[in-house]
Parts: structure tokens; sequence; C-alpha cells
């Protein structure tokens, strides 16, 4: 039953009057598509549309009314701080309860404790399991940790703001938000739309964070480039055991693959794993390898 309590995630209380409004003019979810026990997966960008902040949106126990925001603990402040600057009149309240809450995962056959304020599924993928808010003191301790989480992730292939991407770099895009429902491209305006939306009706988004597997020789290290044909095609940001995750330009990966030659780094020969939930194809990718460990 594996279940692990996430210690670099935080809650963020959004609530008042004019919190749902606030917030769905301002992230690239629609924010009616949360209900009890159905959370969304959302991002604040840049005006030049980049992320920010992204976060899972539960909508909070009637009790408190509003939306919780699951984010990294790390940026809680700063995403407070950020929304403030957008609230101006607004009837919304912003409480950091790093304190008061904790965050877990469960996956395969674990079972939401009964003590949760809000959980639901991850809306990203079924298969990543789901996702909960305690009051801090109700948290179990799980029998899994945040590295075995990390690993069940990169298992499908699903990479993660402040680990694998880098906020206030990176496109929606290039995160596979327009692919794991962290983007609705039907909704109205908020931050950043305009160039979401141009990269998305022109299919110009090349460079995305993808999963690669070594076919010979060790993984490479996070920070190390990766090659085809002797120039350099990605990087490694993060990685497993048994596999990485990669930043990859894919039309230079097609190109050289095509020409014959091999994605290496260092002595590594290396292949791009194709998820199975992922709606675009990357150039000779390996297939069958994102089961669940």
């Amino acid at each position: 039953m594996p279940l692990a309590r996430l210690d670099d995630r935080a809650v963020l209380h959004v609530a008042g009057e004019a919190a749902h409004d606030f917030l769905d003019g301002l992230i690239t979810s629609d924010v009616d598509n949360a209900q009890p026990g159905k959370p969304i997966f959302a991002a604040l960008l840049t005006p030049q549309g980049k992320i920010l902040f992204d976060f899972f949106l539960h909508v909070a126990p009637e009790s408190e009314g509003g939306f919780y925001l699951d984010c990294r603990r790390d940026l809680l402040s700063e995403l407070a701080r950020r929304l403030k600057f957008y609230r101006l009149r607004a009837k919304v309240t912003l409480d950091e309860r790093a304190e008061d809450f904790a965050v877990i995962a469960g996956w395969d056959d674990a079972t939401v404790p009964k003590t949760a304020r809000v959980a639901g599924p991850d809306p990203r993928l079924a298969a990543l399991g789901w996702r909960a808010i305690l009051t801090a003191g109700d948290a179990p301790v799980g029998d899994a940790s945040g590295d075995d989480y990390k690993a069940h992730r990169m298992a499908h292939g699903m990479p993660e703001g402040g680990l694998d991407y880098a906020f206030g770099e990176t496109f929606p895009h290039e995160a596979l938000m327009d692919q794991n429902g962290g983007v609705d491209f039907a909704k109205g305006c908020y931050v950043g739309q305009e160039v979401v939306s141009r990269m998305q009706h022109r299919g110009t988004a090349r460079t995305r964070f993808v999963p690669v597997t070594a076919l010979a020789g060790s993984l490479p290290e996070p920070g190390a480039e990766i090659t085809a044909g002797g120039k350099v095609v990605g990087t490694c940001v993060s990685a497993t055991q048994d596999r990485a995750m990669a930043k990859m330009r894919l039309d230079r990966v097609a190109d050289a693959l095509n020409a014959g030659a091999a994605l290496e780094s260092g002595q590594a020969r290396l292949a791009l794993i194709q998820p199975d939930w992922l709606g675009i194809s990357l150039p000779h990718a390996a297939y069958g390898l994102d089961s669940e460990r």
C-alpha cells in the first residue's frame, strides 16, 4: 500500500466571495472543473507565457470555503505574494497553511485516510494514484518515501516543476501541461494565454521534458548533455535507478536519429521512452518501458 508524505509540498488557502473568479482569471485551468473530490492541475504564468508556479487546486471543505492550492513548500510565500499582487480590491483572502496541513500521495492499493480534509485522483494521470490534504497531526508517516513517489512518477514519464523543469524558464507545452490536463484551451483569458494559445495553434513546441533510458552504459547525471551526431540535443535534468528525465529538442533528435546517429551521453547510449498517455509520438522511442513499479 504505497503511501508517501510529501514534505516538499504545502497548502495555500484561497477563500472569499471572489475566490473563484479571481483564480479563474489568472490560472491555466478552468476552476469550474474543480469539484469536491476532483482536484485540477494548473499553473500561474508570466505574461510571456512561462510557468511561475504549478499546483493542484482542491475545493476546500464547506466549513472553510474557497480552495486549497497544493504547491511547492519552498515557493508557498512567493505564490501568496504573487497572487496578492493581482488581488487589488477583490474580496479574496490568502492564508499560508504550511504548518496546519500536510500533503500525502498514494498509489496502487493504498486507500485515502478517513481523516483527509480533501482528496481526489491525481488530475494529470489516473495511474499516478491520488493526493490528499490532511491536518498535519492526522497525516500518516506512510510506508513509502518522497524518493519512492519520485520513482513512481518518473516510471510514468511525468515531469514535475521545481524538480525536472525550472520555474520562470519553462513554457507549459515544454512541461507537457498541454498533455496532462494542466492547460484548458477552451477557457477564457488568463495571464500568459496569448503565448500558450499561439504555441498550441502553430505547433511550435519543439522542446519537451521526456523520459529516457540507457540502452548501454549508465544513465547520465543531472546536468549532463545529451548529444546525437556530435551535436547537443538535450540535457538530463533528473534521474532514478533505471530512467532519467531530460529536456530534449525533439526536432533535432528526430533529424539525428533519421540520419543514423545515436543518442549519447558520455559512454551511455540512450533512448527516449514513450509514455502510453502522451499524445505526441517521440522519435524512435522505446515502448513498453513505462510499467508501474
